[in-house]
């Protein structure tokens, strides 16, 4: 079974619903994956845009997502998990939120199957040293992309 990344409320390629981004509620979509390598032994989750005007732009940073969890629910604020800064400065789910009147955006979601239990990161860091501390222990990354653009 290949490790599969799926993402509620939208067909992968297809626009993200209004309510998942600043202009509806903000509210993280639901998440559910599968088919993870057997030595997983937890999860990293990196939301992002990389057509920002000024480069990558980083929604949702997420770390030490226990090998056992297999799913978040809309709007799930992952108590149990760990959240790193997003590019607009909180440490939580920012949703897509793009200039108007400049064209669809694309969002990745990618999930990290890892080789670790725990990344010993504090809460709240940036994307840079999560990255750093993901070097080394991905052993899968399934990816899930929706769109977005605002008008007017």
């Amino acid at each position: 079974m290949a490790f599969h990344l799926s993402v509620g409320g939208f067909v992968e390629g297809d626009p993200i619903p209004r309510r998942f981004s600043c202009d509806g509620e903000n509210t993280s979509p639901s998440l559910q994956w599968s088919g993870e390598p057997k030595a997983t032994q937890s999860f990293a989750l990196i939301m992002d845009d990389p057509d920002a005007p000024a480069g990558t732009w980083n929604h949702w940073l997420v770390w030490d997502i226990s090998a056992c969890v297999h799913s978040f629910a809309e709007g799930d604020a992952g108590s149990a998990r760990k959240f790193g800064r997003n590019d607009f400065g909180k440490p939580a789910y920012g949703g897509p939120c793009p200039p108007r009147g400049k064209g669809a955006h694309r969002y990745f979601f990618r999930l990290f199957a890892l080789d670790v239990p725990s990344l010993g990161l504090p809460p709240e860091i940036d994307r840079s040293l999560l990255d750093e501390a993901l070097r080394g222990h991905v052993i899968a990354e399934p990816e899930y992309m929706g769109r977005y653009e605002r008008r007017g």
